[in-house]
C-alpha cells in the first residue's frame, strides 16, 4: 500500500457516506457505510475476503468518500452513484425496464386518465404495473367504454365554454369543456374508474348489468350490446388472475436464484389479493455473492424506478432497516419490507424463486446458442484458416455500382461475431472509372489500411478481412494492402459455391455445411452487400434530388440541404403546400413560389 493510500486511511471520519474504489482514476466500485471509517478500513486489512474484494483491491489504487448527515441520505446517495458511474464491481441490473402505469389526479378538476411509463411525487393515484404495453390498453380502452372521462388536452375550466367534440355526441365524454356537466357529476365518474382500478369490480357489474337491462326494455339495443361486450371484457381480463394472497393485498414478491456465472432476480406482481404477472431481471456481478447483498442491490435499483407496493416480500435482505425508510420515501406512504420463514408469504418467495431458477436456465442455454454462433464460430474459423489466435474485429468488403455512376465500397465490422454497426464505413471510389470491381475493391482496402496506420485516426485495426469475391478479388486486396503499408490475414468469399480463397493457395477451402464458421462469414458477405447497395440508394437519392432541384430558380445548395432535411425525398416536397415551403429555414416567397409552380404548372 501506498503513502498516500496510507494517509487517507489514517483519516477517514467516524461518519456515515459513500465511498468509491478506484483503478487509475476510474470508479470500480461503490458502497455505503454507517461509518466510514470501520468500513473503508476492512477492505485494507489482512485476512479472508469475500472473492469480489478478494478480486476488486489488488486493482484499487485510490478511493474517494462522501460525507453524508445520516444512513438514509448516504443510502439516496448510494443509488446515484451506482445509476450514474454502474462501477464494474457493483451488482448491476442488466434489463432496464419500463411498466406502463395508468394515472388519474382526484384532485384536478376534470381529471382525464393517462397511461404513463414513469410514477412521480405529485399527488396523482397510479396503478400498475402492468407488464406491456398492450396490457395496459386494454385495459384503458375497457375504461373509456364504461366511464365518460374525458381525452382532450384542454387545461379547464376554459374561459367561455366551447362546441363539444365527437366523444360527447357518441357518449364517450360529458364534455366539461362546453360546460354540460358538473363537478359532482363528473366526479362521481372519477370515483367509478378508481374503484374499477382498486378491484372493486362487483358493484360496477351489477350496475352495468341494470343499465343493460334498462337499454333494452327501451329497445336501445345497440346500447345493450356495447354494455354486454363491457362485462364479457371485464370477466376476460379478470379470469386469469389467481388469487394468492389476502382481500386487497397490495404485494412484491422478490426472489433471487444465482450460479457461479449469473443471478437472475424475479419480481412477481399481487394487486388486490390476485397475481396480475411477473418478470424476471438479469444480474451483472463480479463472482457469486451472498443472497442477501444482491437482492438488497436489485431492491435499490429497482425501485429507482418503480412504485414499491405496499408491502415487499423478499427472500433475504441486509440492510433491511434503512432499506424499509428508503422504500417508504420512493413510495410516499409506509411500506412493509417483510422476510418471510413460513407460511403462505413464504409459499409466494418460493414460487418466486422456481420462476427465476426457471428464467436463468432459458437466459444460459440462450447465451450458450448465442455463444456457439458469434465467439465459437470466430474460434472455428480460425481453426479452418489457419490462424495462430481467434480473431475479434473482422471486417467485411463489398463493391456496388450502376451503369455509368458511381461505384461505393462497404466496410462492416463484426466484434466477437456480432454486428458492430457504429463501425461501419463507406468509401466513394475516387480514381476508378466506370464498373471496375478489382480496382475499386484495391482503392477501398488501401485508404482503410493507411486510416489504420494513420496515428491520429481513431480506426482499430483489424484482425481479420474478407472480401466479397473470388481469387481475383483477393490478389488486387493484397497487393494495394502492402502497397498501403498493412499485412492482416485476409480471405476472399465466393457467392456461387461458398468457397474460401486464402493467399497461397490455388485451391479454395469449404467449410462444411450449417457450420458456424460459414454461417458467420455468411452473415459478414451479405450485411456487406446489403450495406453497400444502400449506400449507392442514398447517393444515387442524392444525386437525383440534387439534379431535380438544380434548375429552379433561387433553390441553391443551401436551400436544397434545407429541403432535404425537411422533406427527406422529392415526393414529399411535389406534395408540400406554399405554407409548408415557405417554413423551409431560409425560403423566400419567390424562390417558394417558383418550386411550386415547377411541380403545379
Amino acid at each position: 500500500m501506498n503513502e498516500r493510500l496510507s494517509l487517507k486511511l489514517e483519516t477517514l471520519p467516524d461518519s456515515p457516506g459513500c465511498y468509491l474504489m478506484k483503478q487509475r482514476g476510474n470508479i470500480i466500485y461503490v458502497g455505503k457505510a454507517i461509518n466510514l471509517k470501520n468500513r473503508v478500513r476492512s477492505y485494507f486489512q489482512k485476512g479472508e475476503h469475500s472473492p469480489k474484494v478478494s478480486a476488486m483491491m489488488p486493482k484499487v489504487d485510490d478511493f474517494d468518500i462522501v460525507i453524508c448527515s445520516s444512513d438514509m441520505e448516504a443510502l439516496l446517495l448510494e443509488c446515484n452513484l451506482i445509476k450514474e458511474h454502474r462501477p464494474y464491481y457493483n451488482i448491476l441490473l442488466k434489463d432496464d425496464k419500463h411498466y406502463p402505469y395508468l394515472r388519474i389526479n382526484p384532485s384536478e378538476l376534470f381529471p382525464r386518465l393517462n397511461i404513463v411509463r414513469k410514477v412521480a411525487k405529485d399527488g396523482a393515484m397510479y396503478f400498475g404495473p402492468y407488464l406491456s404495453a398492450g396490457a395496459v390498453r386494454q385495459v384503458f380502452q375497457l375504461l373509456r367504454s364504461i366511464f365518460p372521462l374525458r381525452t382532450c388536452r384542454h387545461k379547464l375550466p376554459l374561459k367561455k365554454p366551447i362546441r363539444p367534440c365527437l366523444n360527447y355526441e357518441i357518449g364517450r365524454c360529458l364534455a366539461p369543456c362546453a360546460g354540460k356537466c358538473t363537478e359532482a357529476q363528473y366526479g362521481e365518474i372519477v370515483q367509478g374508474v378508481i374503484e374499477f382500478l382498486q378491484g372493486k369490480h362487483k358493484h360496477i357489474k351489477e350496475k352495468l348489468s341494470r343499465d343493460m337491462q334498462t337499454a333494452s326494455s327501451n329497445m336501445q339495443y345497440e346500447k345493450a350490446a356495447e354494455i354486454r361486450d363491457a362485462l364479457s371484457e371485464i370477466d376476460r381480463l379478470t379470469e386469469k388472475q389467481n388469487v394468492l394472497s389476502a382481500k386487497n393485498a397490495n404485494q412484491d414478491i422478490i426472489s433471487l436464484y444465482q450460479d457461479d456465472l449469473d443471478a437472475m432476480a424475479q419480481v412477481l406482481f399481487i394487486r388486490q389479493g390476485k397475481m396480475i404477472g411477473g418478470d424476471s431481471f438479469l444480474l451483472e456481478r463480479e463472482g457469486r455473492e451472498a443472497i442477501a447483498e444482491v437482492l438488497r442491490s436489485f431492491v435499490l435499483q429497482f425501485y429507482q424506478k418503480h412504485k414499491p407496493a405496499r408491502e415487499v416480500i423478499v427472500k433475504d435482505i441486509v440492510d433491511s432497516e434503512s432499506i424499509t425508510l428508503w422504500l417508504k420515501n420512493r413510495r410516499g406512504t409506509a411500506v412493509n419490507l417483510t422476510l418471510p420463514k413460513r407460511g403462505d408469504k413464504l409459499r409466494l418467495v418460493k414460487m418466486a424463486e422456481r420462476n427465476a431458477k426457471d428464467a436463468l436456465i432459458k437466459h444460459s442455454l440462450k447465451a450458450q446458442v448465442k455463444y456457439e454462433r458469434s465467439v465459437g464460430a470466430s474460434e472455428e474459423l480460425a481453426s479452418a484458416i489457419g490462424l495462430k489466435k481467434t480473431p475479434v474485429r473482422i471486417e467485411g468488403f463489398d463493391i456496388s455500382n450502376t451503369q455509368g455512376g458511381q461505384s461505393v465500397a462497404s466496410m462492416v465490422v463484426f466484434i466477437n461475431g456480432e454486428p458492430e454497426r457504429k463501425e461501419y464505413r463507406r468509401f466513394n471510389i475516387k480514381t476508378v472509372e466506370g464498373a471496375d470491381d478489382l480496382a475499386s475493391m484495391a482503392e477501398a482496402i488501401s485508404r482503410r489500411v493507411r486510416r489504420s496506420k494513420d496515428s491520429s485516426s481513431p480506426w482499430q485495426e483489424p484482425d481479420l478481412i474478407l472480401v466479397d469475391g473470388g481469387p481475383e478479388q483477393l490478389k488486387y486486396a493484397i497487393r494495394a494492402m502492402h502497397e498501403a503499408g498493412g499485412d492482416y490475414p485476409i480471405f476472399a468469399l465466393s457467392e456461387k459455391q461458398e468457397e474460401i480463397w486464402l493467399p497461397g493457395r490455388k485451391t479454395p477451402i469449404m467449410l462444411p455445411d450449417r457450420s458456424p464458421a460459414l454461417y458467420l462469414v455468411q452473415r459478414i458477405r451479405d450485411e456487406a452487400h446489403r450495406f453497400a447497395i444502400s449506400a449507392h440508394r442514398k447517393a444515387r437519392a442524392k444525386k437525383s434530388f440534387k439534379s431535380s432541384l438544380e434548375e429552379i430558380p433561387g433553390i441553391g445548395p443551401a436551400r436544397r440541404r434545407a429541403l432535404l432535411a425537411k422533406f427527406r425525398n422529392m415526393e414529399a416536397i411535389k406534395n408540400a403546400s406554399m405554407e409548408e415551403l415557405l417554413s423551409v429555414k431560409g425560403m423566400n416567397e419567390p424562390a417558394a413560389r417558383a418550386l411550386y409552380d415547377a411541380f403545379h404548372g
